[in-house]
């Protein structure tokens, strides 16, 4: 009875996904943060913790129930992406720009701390290590995932609230100097982290492929 329940959650992962940017779709930033459409900042917070808690249990009772399932293995690394990349995807455009910043021809104008090259870096690791794992894979290789995976899954999911909860705060307010710091750590460390997630994965790789390569001659 147990057995389609991870599955379900699974999906309600993508469902609040899409939920979660209607809702980031509706703020922008702008000359008076933490007025106008504040209440979506906060709604969209609500939203991703609620996506994150079901990652977290649709794989522990999967586990649990003993109920592991191709669609499973298929759709939550799937759903998972869908939320942290459109996240980051949000966080880099129009939306959070700062118009101040860019009157004053900053170059650093993202109330998010988040850049489009960082999100063209996240998505090139994923797509990689995508690629590598249905490659080796479809060879017979296991290819599950590594700790340094599992950190950078973490890292996200705790820092895009963080993130939102700072924007709304406004970082450039008086005595809010801190909370730059704590979101550009955060921001670079989440990036530092993806690319470096991804070079087990490539390693692990390249040995298989010299392991196969007698067999191929």
């Amino acid at each position: 009875m147990y057995r389609h329940i991870p599955n379900q959650l699974t999906l309600a992962r993508l469902v609040l996904a899409g939920v979660f940017f209607v809702v980031l779709n509706v703020y922008r930033y702008g000359e008076l943060p933490g007025k106008g459409e504040a209440w979506a900042i906060w709604l969209a917070i609500v939203i991703f913790i609620l996506a994150s808690i079901t990652d977290f249990l649709d794989g522990y009772l999967a586990r649990k129930w003993k109920v592991e399932s191709t669609f499973g293995r298929i759709m939550d690394p799937f759903c998972d992406k869908v939320l942290v990349l459109g996240a980051f995807i949000y966080l880099a455009g129009p939306r959070f720009v700062d118009p101040r910043a860019v009157e004053a021809g900053s170059f650093f104008n993202m109330a998010s701390g988040v850049y489009p090259w960082m999100v063209a870096l996240m998505l090139a690791r994923e797509l990689l290590v995508t690629c590598v794992r249905g490659e080796l894979e479809g060879k017979g290789v296991a290819f599950g995932a590594k700790i340094w995976g599992k950190l950078k899954t973490t890292l996200q999911v705790i820092a895009i609230p963080v993130i939102l909860l700072i924007v709304e705060l406004d970082p450039h307010a008086p005595d809010h100097g801190w909370m730059v710091y704590v979101r550009d750590t955060l921001v670079y460390a989440i990036v530092m982290v993806t690319l470096a997630s991804g070079v087990p994965y490539i390693t692990s790789a390249a040995r298989a492929m010299r392991q196969d390569k007698p067999r191929q001659s």
